[in-house]
């Protein structure tokens, strides 16, 4: 199993500033992630999407799959946690499966509060301002 994980307001995708983030829900986004989860690990792989509001949640959540011996490794989209959670950056760091931080958009091109990211240090790798196709790179890196 892999694991997505998005963070605050990624649950508006679609209705968000979509010329920032565009006009696709995850939701309408998640089965192109599923399908290609299934074909790269010849349907031995499984999705599993996680998307919270809360920072406490999205902890907990990343401390259980973490330790799933099923989960061979996340994908996170920390929204504005990117930018201060150091317990984000925590519990990302002490994850013995690899964990790949997306951004949708370009956030060194944004506003100057979004250029850095607590919790990239602690990952294994980051995807930035490809949009959605982002998630689809990071689950290649990870099934590769």
């Amino acid at each position: 199993m892999i694991a997505i994980i998005n963070g605050p307001n990624l649950n508006m995708l679609g209705r968000r500033d979509p010329n920032i983030y565009g006009s696709t829900t995850f939701e309408d986004f998640l089965p192109q992630a599923e399908d290609l989860v299934s074909d790269l690990s010849d349907g031995l792989e499984t999705l599993e999407y996680y998307q919270s509001n809360s920072e406490g949640d999205i902890v907990s959540h990343i401390q259980k799959l973490a330790f799933d011996p099923v989960c061979r490794g996340i994908v996170i989209n920390p929204g504005a946690y990117a930018h201060y959670s150091y317990a984000i950056h925590d519990a990302v760091e002490m994850s013995p499966i690899p964990v790949i931080v997306v951004h949708i958009s370009n956030i060194h091109s944004r506003e100057d509060f979004r250029h850095n990211d607590v919790i990239v240090s602690a990952a294994k790798g980051t995807i930035c301002g490809l949009g959605l196709e982002g998630y689809l790179l990071a689950l290649r890196a990870i099934l590769s």
